[in-house]
């Protein structure tokens, strides 16, 4: 999961609230302008007294919570280091594949782009992240309710819910749930419609959208699909959770053109306009 939003708005706070719930082994990398993929991977040192040799040193990745905070504040080559991790759930240092430990989270922060400082990150660790979550501004009720309920803003101490054993549980509960071939259909319809070389792209995408969603977004809304249903109570995914899922899946996959920019037209516009165009079911 990817958090997008100003300092100060609490998104490093939300995940490490999330990792505390889950109960997990947790580690924080704080990305910097020097950070270098060592340290996220981990690498060899040598270490020993007499026959001296090279060990291995793990780095941070190696934990089931991961928080990449400030994620686009590092360069593009540090930021490479997590693509194995995200997709293959490994990490390969001088030829030799480790796999990381089981399950395996990463949860990111990152500043909006116009910021000093930033780098935007590449299309394929964008596809990487489930979703990406906009926060927004903080009203004066949260406020409020901020400064009457902490001590000097220290968050409250939250107790784990979750262990490995019942998260597994979870996971299982959610691979169970039916995925009915119309819903499996209508979201391959979403995916290719978001392609604007395709012809049954919608006008929208084919003006604003210059590089459409990847199979990886099939793959994430059913996912999703069938967890928002496994949490409403229903044993198969319906079109009302392709739906209620589509703007976080597909906003950041969406490669918008110039002419967007020029229009003032956001992610979520042409997403708004694609779940209008594609029907639940085919016509005709």
């Amino acid at each position: 999961m990817l958090l997008e939003g100003l300092p100060g708005l609490g998104k490093t706070e939300l995940c490490k609230a999330l990792a505390r719930l889950l109960g997990l082994p947790f580690r924080r990398i704080q990305f910097t302008p020097d950070l270098l993929p060592g340290d996220i991977t981990g690498t060899y040192v040598l270490e020993g007294e007499g026959r001296r040799e090279f060990t291995f040193r793990e780095g941070p990745l190696f934990a089931n919570v991961v928080l990449a905070d400030e994620i686009n504040r590092s360069s593009p080559k540090t930021q490479s280091a997590l693509l194995e991790a995200m997709q293959e759930r490994s990490v390969t240092v001088l030829g030799q594949t480790r796999p990381l430990p089981e399950p395996f989270f990463v949860l990111a922060t990152q500043n909006p782009i116009e910021l000093e400082g930033t780098y935007p990150l590449p299309e394929a660790q964008l596809d990487r992240f489930l979703f990406r979550v906009q926060v927004p501004p903080v009203g004066a009720r949260t406020l409020t309710t901020l400064l009457t309920t902490r001590v000097r803003g220290a968050p409250p101490v939250l107790q784990p819910l979750l262990d490995a054993q019942r998260l597994a549980g979870l996971f299982a509960a959610v691979d169970r749930v039916h995925l009915p071939v119309p819903v499996a259909d209508f979201i391959g319809r979403l995916v290719e419609a978001s392609d604007p070389r395709q012809p049954q792209a919608p006008d929208t995408v084919r003006r604003l959208v210059r590089y459409g969603a990847s199979p990886r977004a099939a793959l994430a809304l059913a996912a999703a699909g069938r967890a928002l249903s496994l949490m409403r109570g229903k044993p198969n995914v319906g079109f009302d959770e392709v739906v209620a899922t589509a703007p976080a899946i597909f906003n950041h996959r969406l490669v918008l053109a110039y002419e967007a920019s020029l229009e003032k037209v956001a992610s979520t516009d042409v997403i708004h306009a694609l779940l209008q165009a594609v029907p639940e079911v085919p016509r005709g």
